[in-house]
């Protein structure tokens, strides 16, 4: 360590949290209510890249995009009406009205009254005690959770510093000044942002291609749920090319990609690149205090880096990009932060669900086939499509399945896949049932309501109920009750 510092005989904190994106606001506000003095220090804008940038602007052009792919769609469901008109402004300013909707949440105000210290400026670490605040104040805690979030990666292609690239967080300031949708829109990045945003702006009018690097898209989740998505995508008009490898961008915005058939130029007028995220480390003093090893901050299971009261949450500490895991780890940090030196909690990534909003909607948790077979896990497929499901046919929606993994002999479930309509939805019951070690059969004796989509789940229970009757006591029965009729 660098920088070891001199322990203070006093604080003026219980505990200072660096950066107000999810991970940060829930450990402020666990702090609080626990009755510790805690400050949130933030350089930007309150809620972090997902009330700014991420979540909730992207679902709200989702909607936006969906509603014009319905007008298109709508002859299917006996509605005759000619195709939709897209106010593109419209649609970007109804992006910024439902920020501005949200951010009270998310506000200086509220955590205020919630009794966090709330400030504006960057944070940086002068030794392990203390952070001084935009080279200003200096503040000492007994505990500090890092929650500065991730970046979008950029590949050091030759000629990206002049190609006008957009990432997920530039994109939606530019595109408020624009009159209508980029004509030809080329995404780099076949994952949940990609897949997303490539079916959105497809729907508002551009011509996307989305250029993947792997031999398919989404190749996190299970081949047969993203091979649904992949199909849509293409029958929505994007251009998928899979197996391409983006080579250098070339003078008069033009992209060169290398495939299976050598290289090939994709003219653009708008370029996104959603190849990955990084974590945010550079500026806040971390490298100084030996921190940061080859470019990351490493965290033990605790969420604790290598200086125990320094601990981490959400997409700066490497192990998962995702809101709500943020809020997860967020729990950990700071109860690990504050119980110190008698209590520390192992955070659990076991049943942490996850969803790309595309058209279907794939949702998943725990265990996928290829993760299983991987860590040596035995387990049985039940699967239950869709187009069976009464909702679904009602709604004309009957592309899709819910695929669940068990325990070879047992119905306790490893993981689950759930792709369709309202799919994030349909996977909450299972998400609560592994979390609280709940088995498919505990599923199959709940009422669910009909005709809704959550029937889905016992349905799947019921296939795997189906696949293991009790044959010989059956045969046992048939014979009973034949003697019985005489």
């Amino acid at each position: 360590m660098a920088n070891s510092g001199t322990k203070p005989k006093r604080f003026d904190r219980n505990l200072i949290v660096i950066g107000a994106g999810s991970a940060g606001l829930v450990s402020a506000y666990i702090a609080a209510i626990a009755q510790a003095k805690v400050t949130l220090i933030e350089a930007h804008a309150m809620g972090g890249d997902c009330l700014n940038t991420g979540c909730v602007p992207s679902k709200a052009l989702i909607k936006s995009a969906r509603v014009a792919h319905l007008v298109s769609d709508a002859a299917r469901f006996g509605i005759k009406t000619s195709a939709p008109t897209i106010d593109f402004p419209v649609v970007m300013q109804r992006i910024r009205d439902v920020i501005t909707a949200i951010e009270p949440h998310d506000s200086v105000e509220r955590f205020t009254g919630l009794g966090v210290d709330c400030m504006k400026g960057y944070a940086r670490f002068i030794d392990p005690w203390t952070v001084e605040i935009d080279g200003k104040e200096r503040l000492t805690a007994q505990s500090f959770v890092i929650a500065t979030g991730a970046a979008p990666l950029i590949p050091p292609l030759p000629g990206v510093d002049g190609s006008g690239y957009l990432t997920s967080e530039t994109l939606w300031d530019e595109f408020a000044k624009r009159p209508a949708a980029p004509k030809r829109l080329v995404i780099l990045g076949g994952g949940p942002i990609g897949c997303e945003l490539a079916q959105s702006f497809q729907r508002l009018g551009s011509q996307v291609t989305l250029v993947e690097m792997a031999e398919r898209l989404l190749l996190k989740e299970e081949a047969d749920a993203a091979a649904l998505v992949t199909e849509r995508l293409h029958a929505d008009g994007v251009e998928i090319l899979t197996g391409h490898k983006a080579a250098r961008f070339e003078p008069g915005k033009s992209l060169i990609v290398e495939g299976p058939q050598g290289e090939r130029a994709l003219a653009y007028d708008d370029v996104l690149i959603a190849v990955g995220r990084q974590p945010r480390i550079a500026g806040f003093g971390l490298e100084e205090l030996g921190l940061v090893i080859d470019g990351k901050l490493p965290v033990d299971g605790f969420l604790q880096t290598n200086i125990p009261h320094i601990l981490c949450a959400g997409d700066v500490a490497g192990k998962q990009q995702l809101t709500h895991g943020g809020s997860h780890e967020a729990w950990y940090a700071s109860v690990n932060a504050l119980a110190r030196p008698f209590k520390k909690y192992r955070a659990d990534y076991r049943v942490l669900p996850r969803v790309t909003y595309t058209e279907p909607e794939l949702a998943a948790v725990g265990l996928t086939e290829v993760e299983a077979t991987r860590q040596g896990v035995a387990f049985d497929v039940t699967r239950y499509d869709l187009d069976d499901l009464d909702r679904a046919i009602a709604e004309g929606e009957r592309a899709g399945f819910v695929k669940i993994l068990t325990a070879t002999g047992s119905d306790r479930i490893l993981g689950a896949t759930v792709i369709g309509e309202h799919a994030g939805e349909i996977l909450t019951e299972i998400t609560f049932a592994m979390k609280h070690q709940l088995g498919l059969r505990k599923i199959l004796a709940t009422i669910h309501p009909y005709p809704t989509w959550s029937e889905a789940t016992k349905y799947a229970a019921g296939q795997y109920g189906l696949a293991r009757k009790p044959l010989g006591l059956l045969k046992w029965a048939e014979r009973w009750f034949r003697w019985r009729r005489g």
